[in-house]
Order: C-alpha cells, then sequence, then structure tokens
C-alpha cells in the first residue's frame, strides 16, 4: 500500500464502517453471474452503505473516499506545481532582458500548444512502475500545465512595472529580485489564488482521464477514473457501479468551478462591482 494510503483522513471516516477498501468479500457476490453484487442496488447494506465492488465485494464507500483522496491530491499538488513554475517563468520573462523574455515567451507558447493529455499518456507510460505514481502525475499534469500561468503572470507584471510604486523602488536601487519579491508578488497575489482555483477542477478531470486509460494510480490503490474505467464492462449488470464515481467526480468538479468563480469575485473588485450593480438592476426591474 502506498504512503498516501496511510495518510489519516480517510481511513477515519472508513472506520465508521469498518470496511478496509482493500478487503476482497467473495460471499458478497455472485460467482455464477460473473461477480454481480448479490442483493439490489448492487450490494447495498447496512454493512455496506454504497454496496459492494462487482468482481471482488469490496466496500465501494470506502473505495469511494480513498478514491477522492487521490484525486484531490493529485490536482491540488499539481496546481501547485503549475502555480510555482508559471510565476517564475511569468516573472523572469516580464523582468528579464530582451532574449530572455523571448526565449520564455516562445518555451510558454510550445507549453501552451503541446496535446498535453497525449504528453502525458506517454510520459506516465514510460515510467518504471515503482515510481509513486500520485507523484509522478503531479510532476506530469503541473510540468505540461504551467504555460497559461505563465503568460497570465507575465501579463500582469507587463502592466504593474509601469506602475508609481514599481518605478520608485527601481529608482531607490532595489534589485530586480527585490522587487519581484516585495512589490510584484503581494500585487499578484489575488489573480494568481484566483486562477490556482480555476485550475483544480481541470486537473481533477486531468487526473481521472489517465487513471481511466490506465496510466494513472495503479490497483490496489482507488482512483474515481481508475473505479470509471473497469466499470465499464458492470454497466448493464451494476450501473451503480458506473454512476457514483462519476456523479462524485461531476459534483466535485462543479464545486471547485464555483468556488474558483467566487473566489474571482471576491477578490476582483471590479468584478463584485458589476455583480452588485446587475442585482440592483434585476432587483428595480
Amino acid at each position: 500500500m502506498t504512503a498516501t494510503l496511510r495518510q489519516p483522513a480517510a481511513p477515519l471516516l472508513a472506520r465508521l464502517t469498518g470496511q478496509d477498501p482493500n478487503a476482497y468479500h467473495d460471499g458478497l457476490v455472485d460467482s455464477a453471474r460473473g461477480g454481480v453484487p448479490l442483493g439490489s442496488l448492487g450490494g447495498i447494506s447496512a454493512d455496506h452503505w454504497l454496496g459492494v465492488e462487482p468482481g471482488t465485494g469490496r466496500d465501494l464507500f470506502v473505495r469511494l473516499l480513498y478514491g477522492a483522496r487521490i484525486s484531490l491530491l493529485v490536482a491540488l499538488g499539481a496546481t501547485g506545481v503549475q502555480i510555482l513554475v508559471g510565476v517564475a517563468a511569468g516573472l523572469a520573462a516580464a523582468l528579464g532582458n530582451r532574449f530572455t523574455g523571448q526565449l520564455i515567451g516562445r518555451l510558454t507558447d510550445v507549453m501552451i500548444a503541446l496535446p498535453a493529455l497525449v504528453f502525458a499518456i506517454a510520459l506516465t507510460a514510460v515510467v518504471p512502475g515503482d515510481f509513486p505514481r500520485p507523484l509522478l502525475l503531479i510532476l506530469v499534469i503541473g510540468l505540461l500545465g504551467w504555460g497559461s500561468t505563465a503568460r497570465m503572470v507575465r501579463a500582469q507584471t507587463l502592466a504593474l512595472r509601469e506602475l508609481d510604486f514599481v518605478a520608485a523602488a527601481r529608482l531607490s536601487g532595489n534589485s530586480t529580485l527585490r522587487i519581484a519579491r516585495r512589490e510584484l508578488l503581494p500585487s499578484l497575489a489575488a489573480p494568481v489564488i484566483t486562477y490556482a482555483a480555476i485550475q483544480v477542477p481541470t486537473n481533477i478531470v486531468a487526473e481521472a482521464s489517465l487513471s481511466f486509460l490506465g496510466v494513472g494510480v495503479k490497483p490496489p490503490t482507488p482512483s474515481w477514473g481508475q473505479m470509471l474505467s473497469s466499470a465499464q464492462t458492470w454497466f448493464r449488470a451494476d450501473p451503480l457501479y458506473v454512476l457514483l464515481p462519476a456523479g462524485l467526480l461531476f459534483v466535485t468538479v462543479l464545486a471547485f468551478t464555483v468556488l474558483g468563480d467566487a473566489v474571482r469575485t471576491a477578490l476582483d473588485p471590479r468584478e463584485g462591482s458589476r455583480l452588485r450593480i446587475g442585482t440592483g438592476k434585476e432587483a428595480a426591474a
């Protein structure tokens, strides 16, 4: 079992059911029908709140919990990598000399134009199997997806560096690194946080896609995308096995999308003003 499965969050919730995510229950599936769960609605019972996994009898509720942790861990970790690399590249492109700016700009264009999913599949397929898969997914998704962040940071920095407080800091003899750290980064915090919140649902879908295609996390570590991949053959016999991970994936992506929009509204005064003006007009009408 990987190190990520020894973290405490999911086991605390799993103890409510007393189930282990990797414990097989052969007596809960019908071997004569190829492993279809016994009972109604995929074997839902007092012991198995969402039923059991076809073929193995593993508790579906607990495996969904552990799968959520993998999906969120990879999405948040990849977003962190994208932000770190993108902010560094964007600042260097905007504050460096002409050659540096053009070089990073062309590299950013290449990263944005890359078919990220195809390259992610290729990279995850050639890495040795003993490399921790969650960490591999974080690095692959993060390092292939920083281009948009870098372009946004570069555009924001080019606008900020013409303002009076940056010019005053430059005239005071501060180095470029000091100006970037003390003057520019605080001003970039709001757009960067907003962009990070918007990137999280995209990375959740990316992890699920890679796991669905068989190059993500490996069994027995559960993942929503991996569960959807194995559920293809059980759709007619046990549709709940397909609908549960798909529904959770949809709700999680939707929740982070709404959160990203709320963060953008909260951190952008102009967006909040437009929202209040629109609400006022609707009320007057």
